[in-house]
């Protein structure tokens, strides 16, 4: 019989090189073919409810690393709800309507206007499924669990059904309206772009000072004196109409070179500087005010323009004097209405200046600055041309430039209730807090919502028309629009005359409209999303509305969050949240956006194939995503790497458990030792952490304060003198069974613990464990518990984890010094004052076990010879031990082969031998291990 065999050396089918990549699809087969989405909701029927809105990513291509990051958040969230005892049902949501997916056909050669609308758009929806099968896949294979068999679509008839109640709504309460406004206007998209479909990237563009004559000066200004205005769109300059200024402001009338002009007195050095005036002379000055109504005249056209007053003048900028074409900025529509100018727009659908524009016609408006500028110059109007870098707003989808073009669109009103909105953000818990004053100016300075589109992919607006073009948006024609909708799908729209749309008494010879019309335009896709609380919160029963969160990426608060909570407050005066939790984005190892053009993506299937779904999970349980986040390899290796320390504690206390049955060998809390004890108070402290973490919805936390227990408390100390008792000691000894209770609950309770976000891991031990539950993800958190004595566990422990420390180092100086070799060959004598006697004869342990040396010893500080090693303030001396190395337990003693019977073994083997193998004689054992 060889040594080793009466060693309880650990067994376990728990591997160290996990597999996931091969493992991970095989346990979440076995999760949707057990329906343990279902049995959780089941389980935890009748319990306070926690609902996480999902909101619907596009349908359109594989997934990215953003993607992952969001719904394994979703995940984490979900799971963790569930374990502490919420019913979190997980609806998971896809957007399907818009530009892109035409975008895609449109590559695939489908030619939109060759074909009937109803044919086009089901070739959109089959398109869009497919790429909802695509990303379902996706989702899944990262370990997420959900309702993936009835996800809701915005394409689903019901779901549009509740999109035109919505807006029914909001029609009634006449917050919808037609007009003829500026919005963001994309060329490239031939399409109104809401604000969220807007991002800002560096452009350069030409930079113009120009000259406008003064005609009717209120007898302050002479015929001789020009107003100077500057701009960065020299192709607007032909929709001119006005020239704002502030009423606030000074503004000087300046001679110099023979002529006259006027700009805001603040401004005049810096214009003075740029213009090259050396020698200038203030002639007078004058409020604001004194200019209102003015007129002057156009540089390149025979009209007048007129000067308005505007706060939104600043100087910033510029020349204090704002040039203002109503049809091309918000800022300008809003002043010239309130002065009666026309809403005059020079530049078509495509791009080009159009007649409106003379001289200028069919020039495409970048173009056009270059013939601007030429023509200010013949007119002796342009007084300097530069160039210069800033941001300027760009369509999301084709990244090309927008403009602000004046179009008659559908708005949504927001001003009309605007206060109510900003009431409902008071009332929301924000995550991070900076959200609420982001959120809150988003509303307070946007202008009202431009909600139709000029596509084809998308939720037709419910509006017909009279034959005298009178819109008709009633009650009841919205109603019934929502029951075919439902019934048939937004594709009846399509397929259907206008007079088969409407209800009875709308179309009967007597009625006074007509013959009826449709609207041709389709709904903002954020209409369609920013419905979801009414077509899924509310309409599902397994669900509630308000929602406790929505959890998207911080670029929502302009997009979803801000649509979703416009429409719900204007519907039902709240927000369709309790509580918004906002990441930030994903970024090359370098921090620049992830971009295929670039080449510097990384695709979740990568890392899931080289690492496993499992370490993605742990990246993202383990990174700060309040703000943006670089993502690399080098990211996931580390991670593996914390990955690997994890799973091989956990192995070890796998191992070590084997023989332990819970219900028969569990050893109660008063017969454990001190150093037993203590380790359970610890994990108390870390169970009440972690969930406290997770509350709060810090995973980063979560994973810090669980790896650092596996490591330092388990691994580094408890599970590394724990090898001198469970493998050395009787297989039932109670000192081995104390460790293994305390081991066993460490196990169950981190495994518990780490479920939401080690997912496939849980489950892979889970069997293991032989709990109740047939699955980890229907177990539910351990509890913290509290100890009578768990003020002196964690008033002495902690310090003699300080004093280990200090003999660890002690040992290395000894080790350098060729003393020893392994610890265990070491005799430690520490010379200590009081309080440090005190700590160590009270702690009731084998200090030398639980150091790993094979003799320790206390002596006074008094009696420390001279040449003791001195670590920060304790005196410890470290020889080699005396005596024999047992060949059992390799410790150093005086009494190997003090029983006869076993030459080679210490007197305390030589017990444990002989107790648990009676039947075996010294000369049937191989010596050597």
């Amino acid at each position: 019989m060889k040594v080793k065999e009466t060693l309880n050396l650990g067994k376990t089918s728990f591997k160290m090189r996990a597999g996931l990549p091969a493992k991970e699809p095989k346990l979440q087969e076995a999760w949707y073919e057990n329906h343990v989405y279902e049995a959780r909701q089941k389980l935890n029927e009748g319990k306070p409810t926690f609902v996480l809105h999902d909101g619907p990513p596009f349908a359109n291509g594989n997934i990215h690393m953003g993607h992952a990051l969001n719904k394994v958040t979703k995940d984490i969230i979900v799971r963790s709800k569930s374990m502490a005892g919420f019913r979190a049902p997980y609806v998971p949501g896809w957007d399907t309507h818009g530009l892109p997916i035409e975008q895609q056909l449109a590559k695939k050669g489908v030619r939109r206007k060759e074909m009937s609308m109803a044919d086009y758009r089901e070739m959109c929806r089959q398109f869009a499924m497919k790429e909802i099968d695509k990303q379902r896949t996706d989702f899944k294979r990262l370990g997420v669990l959900g309702d993936w068999e009835h996800p809701y679509i915005t394409l689903q008839p019901e779901f549009e059904a509740e999109e035109i109640r919505v807006f029914g709504k909001m029609a009634e309460k006449g917050y919808i309206y037609h007009g003829l406004k500026p919005v963001y206007w994309s060329w490239s998209s031939e399409s109104t772009l809401a604000e969220a479909e807007v991002e800002y990237h560096d452009v350069k563009s030409p930079s113009i000072y120009v000259a406008f004559k003064v005609v009717d000066g209120k007898d302050l200004l002479d015929n001789d004196t020009a107003f100077i205005i500057w701009t960065t769109t020299p192709w607007t300059i032909p929709a001119n109409l006005g020239i704002a200024v502030n009423p606030r402001f000074e503004y000087a009338q300046v001679a110099v070179g023979g002529k006259k002009y006027v700009v805001a007195s603040e401004m005049l050095p810096k214009v003075a500087e740029e213009l090259g005036w050396s020698d200038y002379e203030v002639l007078k000055t004058f409020p604001g005010t004194e200019l209102d109504r003015m007129t002057a005249q156009h540089p390149l056209y025979d009209r007048t323009s007129l000067v308005m007053e505007a706060d939104h003048v600043t100087l910033d900028a510029g020349t204090g004097l704002v040039h203002t074409a109503p049809g091309h900025g918000e800022d300008d529509y809003k002043v010239g209405v309130k002065y009666g100018l026309p809403v005059y727009s020079v530049v078509d659908e495509k791009g080009f200046m159009t007649k409106d524009a003379p001289g200028f016609e069919g020039v495409f408006y970048d173009d056009a600055n270059r013939m601007v500028t030429k023509a200010l110059t013949e007119k002796d109007a342009l007084l300097k041309l530069d160039f210069f870098t800033h941001s300027y707003p760009h369509d999301w989808r084709t990244k090309k430039p927008v403009i602000y073009r004046a179009t008659t669109q559908w708005f949504a009103s927001v001003e009309s209730f605007r206060q109510e909105i900003l009431d409902a953000i008071d009332k929301v818990k924000f995550n991070p807090s900076w959200g609420k004053t982001r959120l809150y100016n988003m509303i307070r300075d946007r202008g009202d919502w431009v909600i139709s589109r000029q596509r084809a992919w998308g939720v037709p607006l419910p509006i017909f028309y009279a034959e005298d073009g009178t819109p008709i948006i009633e009650k009841a024609t919205i109603d019934h629009v929502a029951d075919l909708f439902g019934e048939y799908g937004s594709i009846v729209w399509s397929q259907r005359e206008a007079k088969d749309l409407l209800p009875e008494g709308y179309t009967n010879e007597h009625s006074p409209h007509g013959k009826f019309t449709k609207e041709t335009d389709i709904m903002d896709v954020w209409f369609d999303s920013g419905s979801s609380w009414a077509g899924v919160a509310k309409a599902r029963p397994e669900l509630v509305y308000p929602t406790d969160m929505y959890m998207e990426g911080s670029d929502q608060y302009r997009g979803w969050f801000n649509s979703s909570l416009i429409t719900s407050v204007a519907n039902n005066g709240v927000a369709p949240y309790k509580e918004i939790l906002s990441q930030g984005f994903t970024l090359d190892g370098e921090g620049r956006k992830m971009s295929k053009s670039l080449g510097n993506t990384i695709v979740p299937d990568t890392v899931e194939k080289q690492f496993g779904a499992e370490i993605i999970r742990l990246w993202v349980a383990s990174v700060d995503s309040s703000s943006d986040m670089k993502v690399s390899m080098d990211n996931f290796a580390h991670t593996s790497e914390t990955y690997r320390k994890i799973r091989n504690t956990l192995r070890f206390m796998l191992a070590n458990t084997g023989d332990y049955n819970e219900a028969v060998d569990a050893v109660s809390y008063a017969e454990l030792g001190s150093v037993d004890q203590y380790m359970l108070v610890r994990l108390s402290q870390v169970i009440k952490a972690v969930r406290d973490a997770y509350t709060a919805y810090d995973f980063a936390t979560v994973v810090k304060t669980i790896t650092q227990f596996l490591t330092v408390d388990m691994s580094a100390f408890y599970l590394d003198f724990a090898k001198d008792v469970v493998y050395i000691e009787g297989e039932k000894s109670l000192a081995r069974r104390r460790m293994q209770t305390v081991m066993y609950k460490a196990l169950v309770d981190v495994v518990e613990l780490l479920t939401p976000i080690l997912a496939f891991t849980a489950e892979e031990i889970w069997p293991l464990l032989k709990q109740d539950r047939d699955f980890a993800a229907l177990a539910d958190f351990p509890e913290a518990t509290g100890f009578t004595n768990q003020d002196d566990l964690l008033k002495a422990w902690p310090a003699f984890m300080a004093f280990r420390d200090k003999v660890q180092k002690a040992l290395e100086v000894a080790r350098d010094a060729k003393v020893i070799g392994k610890s265990l060959e070491a005799h430690v004598t520490v010379y200590a004052d009081d309080k440090l006697k005190a700590l160590l004869s009270g702690l009731d342990a084998n200090l030398a076990q639980l150091l790993i040396v094979s003799d320790f010893t206390v002596k006074d500080a008094t009696d420390a010879p001279a040449d003791a090693q001195v670590v920060d303030d304790v005196k410890l001396e470290v020889v080699h031990a005396e005596g024999d190395v047992c060949d059992r337990c390799r410790m150093t003693t005086t009494d190997v082969g003090s029983d006869a019977r076993y030459p080679h073994f210490c007197a305390r083997c030589a017990k444990i031998v002989s107790e648990n193998f009676p039947e075996t004689a010294a000369a049937d054992f191989e010596f050597e291990v």
